[in-house]
């Protein structure tokens, strides 16, 4: 319910919805009389994570990927090591009792930005579709990254020995090729089987259980179960237009979205209750004490993130008009680095205790963690509009031209198959003349867009649409009576409304 509230509200006044149901979630949890609310990690790792990175792949665009690879590589294995090994130092030289494998792992668990709220914003602001392809490609790699170091480094605290650093890259090695092996499997087989369902509520089923029949397997071998489901929403997501019928792809899309929001929402929430049932808990003095630290380090990590990112623009061979673009956009890449579910999760996943004795640190590194998440999801996530805004970036035409091209190709296919047609069907010829004269409407409409977007055929556009939808909407009305005063039944009722909901969501493409 309080998401549901928080999130109408969001869009109301236009603020990320992380960031409100984070503060939400603060908010509620400190009123007298809400019980302390405790967030089980493996909740996070096992039933919210796979779900969420498997999607975000499977929508990821493929040739955007490989465009940004290097540069979505650089950020999400070398940024996410170097922000790492700033934080480890910080956290040796601000907290008492801070052990290097500790910190190595405190700069593991802060270390990995969260998408989510930095591309709701970039994609409301229309900011070049390059700047949300790398977001979201970091987003999808960093956090296999970061848990492979995290791993490394708690088990280096439970053995009472130094990182190495040899070892950990070996480590990353094996465990990254071992998800991927895992997710290219299981996609392969996930294809196979759904190539051959045409049932739609059995296969939106396999759908949801893929990114756990990924995930699970991979961490019980040991490798990343975060690269097998990422791999294996890649892997079917390229697939999806050849196994999936319009059916599933419509139902699919609807289950989808409200599963990742719902997922997303709850997490953000519970971030929020979490930082209040901890402000209850711990002595006052130690509290500010800690949440100064995680400040500082928030710092650090924003300035190491600016510092790498335009370090990344700068080295490209580019003209000067072409480094100034990339120089605004690396701005606005390095100001996205907000943290989120992995880093609550990371933390919360600490061992108490360490064989022979309890855990030194381990409230200090989530106190700081948790305010590392406060500061850079409120902070970053209220200011990066102005922060877009201020440097004055415009969304790129590319996608528009893109969909306007291939529209214009489809409608000559169109024609194309409706004379052979004419040939074939002699005897129909009144709707072949009529599919006809509605491809050549808007084969017209699409050439005048083309050549001059905006001018008075948009306007046509926008009016016709308005003329179809009341034509819909009085047959909805229509259709109501019928069922009021008893002529159908509401089965007929639901039949024929979505038919009519299929049409009108037809208009709107």
């Amino acid at each position: 319910m309080i998401v549901a509230v928080l999130v109408t509200v969001s869009r109301r006044i236009r603020v990320p919805y992380p960031v409100l149901l984070l503060l939400g979630g603060l908010v509620v949890g400190l009123i007298p009389g809400i019980p302390p609310f405790e967030l089980d990690p493996e909740i996070v790792f096992l039933i919210v994570l796979p779900p969420i990175l498997y999607v975000s792949a499977f929508l990821t665009p493929i040739r955007d990927f490989r465009a940004n690879l290097k540069n979505i590589s650089l950020l999400a294995v070398g940024l996410v090591a170097a922000s790492v090994g700033v934080v480890a130092a910080a956290a040796m030289t601000l907290v008492a009792g801070m052990t290097w494998p500790l910190a190595v792992a405190l700069g593991a668990i802060v270390s990995p930005p969260d998408a989510v709220a930095a591309t709701a914003i970039a994609q409301r602001l229309a900011v070049p579709r390059r700047i949300i392809s790398i977001l979201e490609g970091e987003s999808l790699l960093n956090d296999a990254t970061a848990l492979t170091i995290y791993r490394a480094a708690i088990g280096a605290a439970a053995a009472a020995a130094a990182v190495s650093v040899v070892g950990s890259l070996t480590s990353f090695v094996f465990v990254a090729l071992g998800g991927i092996l895992i997710g290219l499997v299981v996609g392969w087989i996930a294809v196979w089987i759904r190539t051959r369902i045409t049932d739609t509520p059995v296969e939106i089923t396999i759908s949801l259980l893929t990114p756990y029949a990924a995930y699970l397997p991979a961490e019980a071998l040991g490798v990343s179960g975060v690269l097998a489901a990422v791999t294996a929403g890649l892997f079917i997501g390229r697939r999806s237009s050849q196994i999936m019928g319009s059916e599933a792809r419509l139902a699919g899309r609807a289950v989808w979205e409200s599963l990742v929001f719902l997922l997303n929402g709850v997490v953000f929430l519970s971030i929020g209750f979490q930082i209040s049932t901890i402000s209850r808990q711990m002595d006052r003095g130690t509290l500010f004490q800690l949440a100064a630290v995680g400040i500082l380090v928030s710092i650090a990590l924003i300035a190491v993130r600016a510092l790498w990112v335009i370090g990344m623009s700068v080295r490209e061979l580019l003209s000067d008009d072409q480094r100034r673009t990339r120089l605004r956009e690396s701005l606005v890449l390095s100001w996205a680095g907000m943290r989120g579910v992995v880093s609550l999760a990371a933390a919360l996943a600490l061992p108490v205790s360490l064989p022979g004795n309890a855990l030194p640190a381990r409230e200090a590194i989530i106190v700081i963690t948790f305010t590392v998440i406060l500061v850079t999801l409120v902070g970053q996530g209220l200011t990066l509009p102005l922060v877009i805004r201020a440097l004055g970036l415009g969304s790129d035409d590319d996608e528009d031209h893109e969909e306007s091209h291939a529209r214009r190709d489809l409608i000559e296919q169109a024609l194309h198959r409706i004379d052979e047609l004419e040939k074939k069907w002699p005897t129909h010829r009144p709707l072949i003349d009529q599919l006809r004269t509605s491809y050549r409407h808007r084969a017209e409409h699409e050439e005048q867009l083309h050549e001059a977007p905006g001018n008075e055929a948009e306007q046509e556009l926008v009016e016709h649409r308005q003329i179809r939808s009341d034509v819909i909407d009085a047959q909805r009305d229509a259709l109501r009576e019928m069922r009021d005063r008893g002529a159908i039944d509401d089965d007929v009722l639901r039949n024929i409304e979505r038919d009519l909901d299929l049409e009108e969501i037809r208009m709107e493409a």
